[in-house]
């Protein structure tokens, strides 16, 4: 889950009068939960910004693994989609691994 304080700096200019969560951060958040350690290489395919993410909102981040290496994913915020796709990723070799 992810929670979007009303005062996070990445709100600030985001757009002024009607703030919303950049979307990029959203993919950040997910694809922290999906691949714990940095991935090799990670490909983002079909991803859908439904609704916008506003402060104060409660992020539900799903996924489901399709196949090794794969999954699609969305969230959800206030019992709406926000964000839909599949991710496609590569671990990093065991001697990159943090």
């Amino acid at each position: 889950m992810l929670r979007v304080a009303a005062d996070d700096p990445c709100l600030a200019g985001h757009f002024p009068g009607q703030p919303i969560l950049p979307g990029v951060l959203l993919l950040d958040a997910l694809t922290a939960a999906l691949c714990p350690a940095p991935p090799a290489e990670m490909v983002l395919e079909a991803v859908k910004f439904t609704a916008p993410v506003r402060p104060g909102q409660v992020v539900t981040l799903r996924w489901r693994e399709t196949a090794p290496g794969r999954a699609a994913f969305e969230a959800e915020a206030d019992g709406a989609r926000v964000l839909s796709g599949r991710a496609i990723w590569r671990a990093a070799p065991a001697d990159r691994q943090p």
